[in-house]
């Protein structure tokens, strides 16, 4: 499976944003449950964050983005990419 990189950048302030970081990591959560080895985090100097995943494809990698609570309520802007591990 492919790794896929969202890169987001905040777009609210923070407390909006706050309101939906429980959500945030409860869908990373079950996205490690179902095998995609999500990581997650934020840029401390940047108000922004990135996340980490493997999915099957480019497709199933936005259906994947879609799903997030972030995502879904206009907290981040974002660009999806897929990521090419040259060496391991």
């Amino acid at each position: 499976m492919p790794w896929f990189v969202k890169i987001e950048k905040g777009i609210v302030d923070k407390a909006m944003f706050d309101l939906y970081v429980p959500a945030h990591r409860h869908y990373v959560r079950d996205l490690i449950a179902k095998g995609h080895q999500a990581k997650t985090g934020y840029w401390k100097e940047y108000g922004g964050g990135m996340l980490l995943f493997k999915a099957d494809s480019l497709e199933k990698a936005r259906q994947i983005v879609a799903g997030d609570p972030l995502i879904q309520n206009n907290c981040v802007q974002y660009e999806l990419h897929e990521w090419c591990i040259v060496e391991q």
